[in-house]
Formats: structure tokens, sequence, C-alpha cells
């Protein structure tokens, strides 16, 4: 598990600790991709609704394999 985690985070994507609302993968996502963490949630929402269902499985998922910030360096 610490190689995914160690992959992640010399790639950005790490969950915030500053920002979340729940667990920091859309402020995570946004900061990864350059966008305010609201574009980025807003973004998410507006893909729900496109492709239904899928934001249920990825959310957790990277929610379990994004490090903390304070744990990725």
């Amino acid at each position: 598990m610490n190689a995914v985690h160690d992959s992640l985070a010399r790639q950005g994507l790490v969950r915030p600790l500053q920002g979340r609302m729940i667990a920091g993968v859309c402020a995570g996502l946004g900061r990864r991709f350059g966008l305010d963490p609201w574009i980025a949630r807003l973004l998410f929402v507006l893909i729900l609704f496109l492709i239904p269902g899928s934001q249920i499985l990825v959310y957790p998922i990277l929610w379990f394999l994004m490090p903390n910030e304070k744990n990725a360096y």
C-alpha cells in the first residue's frame, strides 16, 4: 500500500489538510490539476449526473488510495 501512496504523492495527488469538505479528494484533485476546490467539486457533481453511479465507487477508492498531505512527504 505504501508504494501506491508514494506513487500518488510523487504525482501530486494528495488530500490536503486545508479546504476539505469530506475527505479532501476533490480538493486534492483540484490542486493537482490547478483548479479551485469548488470547481473540482462542481465538476465531480456534474459528472455524477452524466455518468450516474461511477463516482459512488471512485470517491471512496480515491479516499483510501490518496495519502494525506502530512503523510505524503
